[in-house]
């Protein structure tokens, strides 16, 4: 694979097809389980995410007109390649990220190439509509109006993509997108933005023509704000939080830019008595571990039925107490550092704002004793009250709050009031129950006696958690125009 861009200054820009020196020079990417530096990222300046742009502007009259099993091709090749590098990928994604070795083989680079696999997979773009009768008028004669539906490219779209999930989250942009024959505009987290770099080094060597796919990396909000007001770009792509997303959506509203946003979650789960708990305590306690709950559909919120509260709180503390927290190469390891020194701030702010607001903390609440990298131990705060900023506020870290309610309608009440709306989750053992008390929450997507995802199923927010939907065949219909042709019959 072409490795040119692999300058021994650091990391270069993707920008129209070449691998081009950034003007701001290089930033320090450090792994947050060791706090070595991993490698130097690009400091875009504002003309060259401006010039990036403008390249996917011109690369997308061809692209589009590209022939759809033509671009399945290119997916298909880059899948390969993802695929070929599974471990070099992985091992870049974990000392980026601080996931677990098996997290960044599995969740990481293995959904990545899935879902450039998955869009490699022609679909058709246009489906027949049902011929209507029209009456004579003012309009013309009486007759049969037939009519086509077509999916379109929207253009140029900006991808703007978060640090929790550096391989998976770009690809379900990128792959769809690119699938519809749209150009597009990577513009990853500051954080972790190697491996999207990477991505783009195997959607060249697949083929991919100059300018269909940019990337261009920084710090600076002015990175970010160029990628997102450029005249050239049709749509944003964002996923990340609520307060960004709200900024994001006003700048994209000026211009009437087409909009797919994912955004904070605080998601519920609701425990009824009858409900398994260990599974509960299973799908629950993946807050803990899974991206050390830096994950936006994390049940963070549970609301447990007075029967089965103190027995689910008592194993959710056993369950946590249990789960090594370390260096996350080693193969025992579940629980890895959050991102950053000043995301753990944070994260551990919150654990304190939780006791002075009355909650207890029955397990965690401490800094692991580690002689480095940025952890936070499971942390688990009881006899909450669904008014307490821990409840209401997306901490985006290992911090489970447990809520007590009495009967299902004061269930369903406490888990739609939240700004949120991403995805909830209802374990019970009465199913019709589950099913009923899911189609009255407030939310995306509901999880019943599990936390599993389909991944055909439409995934997107409520309320403050986003606007639109993608995965599956949703995300052609989020990255396409849909045009109508009728003509008499």
């Amino acid at each position: 694979m072409n490795q040119v861009n692999q300058v021994t200054s650091g990391q270069a820009l993707f920008v129209g097809g070449s691998w081009v020196e950034p003007d701001g020079g290089h930033y320090e990417v450090v792994d947050p389980a060791t706090e070595e530096t991993v490698g130097w990222a690009p400091e875009a300046s504002r003309d060259q995410v401006r010039a990036a742009c403008a390249a996917a502007r011109e690369a997308f009259g061809p692209w589009s007109r590209t022939a759809p099993e033509e671009r399945a091709a290119v997916l298909s090749r880059a899948a390969d390649i993802i695929r070929d590098h599974l471990v070099p990928y992985a091992e870049l994604a974990r000392a980026e990220t601080g996931a677990t070795t098996g997290t960044a083989r599995g969740m990481q680079v293995g959904v990545a190439a899935a879902r450039f696999r998955r869009y490699a997979r022609v679909e058709p773009a246009e489906w027949a509509v049902p011929p209507q009768i029209n009456e004579a008028g003012p309009m013309g004669r009486a007759g049969v109006m037939g009519a086509l539906a077509v999916r379109q490219p929207v253009g140029v779209v900006t991808c703007i993509t978060s640090y929790n999930n550096p391989w998976a989250n770009p690809a379900g942009k990128i792959a769809p997108a690119l699938a519809m024959g749209n150009t597009v505009v990577v513009k990853p987290a500051p954080q972790d933005p190697l491996s999207v770099y990477r991505m783009a080094e195997a959607l060249e060597a697949a083929g991919v023509p100059r300018g269909v796919v940019n990337v261009v990396s920084g710090r600076s909000q002015g990175v970010s704000e160029a990628a997102v007001d450029s005249p050239d770009v049709d749509m944003v792509s964002f996923t990340g939080s609520t307060a960004v997303g709200q900024r994001i959506a006003e700048v994209c509203g000026r211009d009437m830019k087409r909009q797919l946003m994912e955004l904070g979650g605080k998601g519920a789960a609701i425990v009824f008595d009858d409900a398994d708990v260990g599974s509960a305590v299973a799908g629950i306690g993946t807050t803990f571990s899974f991206y050390s709950g830096q994950i936006c559909t994390a049940p963070t919120r549970v609301l447990a039925q007075r029967g089965v509260y103190d027995r689910l709180v008592d194993q959710l503390s056993l369950y946590a107490g249990r789960l090594k927290v370390g260096d996350p190469r080693e193969p025992d390891t579940v629980v890895g550092p959050v991102i950053s020194a000043a995301h753990r701030d944070r994260v551990e702010s919150y654990v304190e704002l939780g006791r002075k607001e009355g909650a207890v903390v029955v397990t965690g609440g401490e800094r692991p004793d580690l002689p480095t990298g940025f952890y936070v131990a499971p942390t688990l705060l009881a006899d909450c009250g669904n008014d307490m900023r821990v409840a209401r506020e997306e901490i985006f870290g290992p911090v489970v709050v447990v809520i007590p309610f009495e009967d299902e309608e004061e269930g369903i009440a406490l888990a739609n009031d939240t700004d949120y709306g991403l995805i909830d989750y209802v374990w019970s053992g009465d199913v019709a129950r589950a099913f009923r008390v899911a189609r009255r929450l407030r939310a995306g997507g509901v999880g019943v006696n599990t936390v599993g995802r389909n991944m055909e199923a439409p995934f997107g927010g409520f309320k403050r958690s986003g606007v639109g939907r993608d995965v599956g065949s949703y995300a052609l219909h989020a990255y396409s125009e849909v045009q109508a042709i009728v003509w008499p019959g």
